[in-house]
């Protein structure tokens, strides 16, 4: 059985082909220490993960999604990354999510109602560099000057799949979605790597464009 505390769940069970590392109450206390130190991030982020339910009701989507932990530092967030299981070591339609602050990762959550997500189809070969890029380019906000003016990446996610993997990256705002440079920023964090596919979709109704 997993250590879990009043705010952060550490789940032990088949969800993934290499289980993450058994948090003890003394790691989870380590990691609140690390918490204390004084690299903080410019926000908390939180790590969840998931199973993709082919025709899942939202309730059914929501009841999968398990929460790792949230982290506030850098020193926490390498504690946390360097212990669970790289992208490429969970199976297929399972998913990682590192979201701003304790928002799910739901379009139906209230945080994400009037946001949407760039969504990018990857070799299978290119996700774990692609994962490490933007996720460390999410947590050192990078992003931010590619944004409108009242917009924000507020999350990114990786979903594994047979033959390809999918990439997506969080904003707030849809309506300020056509205004943004992320595109051309991925290609700067990104050199040289080739996207099968690419585009944007809007929370709000979840229609594409």
């Amino acid at each position: 059985m997993m250590a879990s505390s009043d705010s952060e769940t550490f789940v032990n069970d088949d969800l993934l082909s290499k289980s993450p590392q058994v948090f003890t109450l003394q790691e989870i206390d380590n990691l609140k220490n690390k918490d204390k130190e004084e690299v903080p991030l410019q926000h908390p982020w939180t790590f969840w993960y998931d199973k993709t339910i082919p025709g899942a009701t939202a309730s059914e989507f929501a009841a999968s999604l398990k929460k790792i932990y949230t982290v506030s530092t850098v020193q926490g967030f390498w504690a946390v990354y360097n212990n669970i299981p790289k992208v490429h070591e969970i199976r297929p339609r399972y998913s990682y999510h590192l979201m701003r602050d304790e928002r799910r990762p739901l379009w139906e959550d209230k945080a994400n109602s009037q946001g949407g997500t760039w969504r990018f189809k990857c070799m299978k070969e290119d996700s774990l560099r692609i994962w490490q890029e933007l996720i460390l380019a999410v947590i050192g906000e990078q992003f931010v000057e590619s944004m409108a003016e009242g917009d924000c990446v507020c999350g990114l996610s990786i979903t594994t799949r047979e033959r390809d993997d999918l990439i997506q990256i969080w904003n707030s705002r849809s309506d300020l979605a056509e205004k943004s440079l992320v595109l051309d920023k991925i290609r700067v964090l990104l050199p040289g790597v080739r996207f099968i596919t690419c585009f944007y979709k809007a929370n709000p109704g979840h229609h594409a464009f």
